[in-house]
């Protein structure tokens, strides 16, 4: 539980990056492609902190390396309130989500540590569900200093928790029973060039998901959509993400690939179907959708990576590649709209990162087809 928690702490900053970017455009006075910059510097120190914690996790103590981060982060968050200027924020925000990258890290790898980590990652999806809503129903009503101190709030919860965070790695006496208890994951037997093209994959589909989820709000706001539909629209839509929980334990039986094709296409879909222009009725398609592929994805992502890692040694990378693939769709956004080429074009291109990971995929199916066809067929 104590994992849990921090994973959703951890994570909170960029689910909360549709609010934020209102609040730097309206409350700091920063233009569009700034807004992309500092987004991308947040979720980007996220991924490299998530980097270093996963190179020191196993070897020291995990209380101290979380209380690091959490420290980094409250400090970061704290001078935010005080220091304004972009050029300040951007530094400021770096700093604030590297603090959070490295007790995220450590928090997912102790829920993968638990003798049902696939139970133990459904529960995080849920909890994202609400955690997702709460932030996005609560944080527009803050003034920006307000959503700083919101997140500080929560790093001190994280503080008083960590008594109960393991210190250590098991030992290998605990790792053997535990492997006893674990719930059974087949070990595909792949080659570690595999695990890794599946990382790269993550990487772009969430390039695609940092795009469209930081600019959506502007660009419908670009658009003359109402904040007041906006708003109710990105809270209830939060909750789809539990309906992309229950589809994806509905479609576990038919395999692994064939689920993951059809959701990545159809979150491709469901972003460059804005690029025609947005209304009332296709931004609620369009989110709602969204919402439940962005949980649907993740499940057979990280499924994938379980049958492929089991020793959990890139695993660990998964928040490190969120990051860096939610820093790198900002920042790509935000050249698109440099380049004035407007949020039409930003659509396409974002959505065409999802079919990128397709690719990816389709060419790991292709080689297991090949190599092990009888692998191939039970998780087509």
């Amino acid at each position: 539980m104590t994992a849990l928690v921090m994973a959703l702490v951890g994570y909170s900053v960029m689910v909360s990056v549709p609010v934020l970017s209102t609040a730097w455009v309206e409350m700091l006075g920063f233009t569009e492609v700034q807004v992309g910059r500092v987004a991308g510097a947040d979720i980007g120190g996220l991924s490299f902190g998530a980097l270093i914690s996963s190179a020191l996790v196993t070897r020291m103590n995990r209380r101290t390396l979380v209380f690091s981060g959490l420290l980094l982060s409250i400090t970061a968050n704290t001078l935010c309130i005080f220091f304004v200027e972009y050029e300040q924020v951007l530094s400021l925000r770096i700093l604030a989500g590297l603090g959070s990258g490295v007790f995220t890290s450590v928090a997912v790898v102790t829920l993968g540590g638990t003798t049902k980590p696939v139970r133990a990652f459904n529960y995080l999806m849920f909890a994202f569900a609400f955690s997702t809503a709460l932030e996005l129903h609560t944080l527009p009503q803050l003034e920006i200093s307000e959503i700083y101190l919101f997140f500080i709030a929560l790093n001190i919860a994280c503080i008083l928790l960590l008594p109960w965070l393991p210190s250590r790695p098991l030992n290998d006496e605990q790792l053997a029973l535990l492997e006893d208890a674990a719930e059974e994951v087949e070990d595909w037997k792949v080659p570690k060039i595999l695990p890794i093209i599946c990382l790269i994959a993550v990487t772009f589909t969430y390039i695609n998901i940092g795009g469209y989820y930081t600019y959506i709000e502007l660009a419908a706001t670009a658009d003359g959509i109402s904040s007041d539909w906006m708003g109710p629209i990105l809270t209830w839509s939060s909750i789809f993400a539990i309906v992309g929980c229950v589809l994806a334990l509905s479609f576990s039986r038919f395999g692994l690939f064939k689920p993951l094709f059809i959701s990545l296409i159809a979150m491709a879909v469901v972003v460059i179907m804005l690029s025609s222009g947005i209304t009332d009725l296709n931004i609620m398609i369009s989110l709602f959708a969204f919402m439940t592929l962005w949980t649907f994805v993740d499940v057979y992502q990280s499924a994938m990576m379980a049958h492929m890692d089991r020793k959990g040694s890139l695993i660990a990378l998964l928040p490190s590649v969120q990051g860096f693939g939610q820093f790198i769709g900002p920042n790509l956004s935000a050249s698109v709209l440099g380049a004035g080429m407007g949020y039409s074009s930003m659509f396409v291109i974002s959505g065409s990162m999802a079919l990128v990971a397709l690719i990816l995929y389709m060419g790991v199916f292709v080689y297991m087809h090949r190599r092990q066809p009888e692998l191939a067929y039970e998780t087509n």
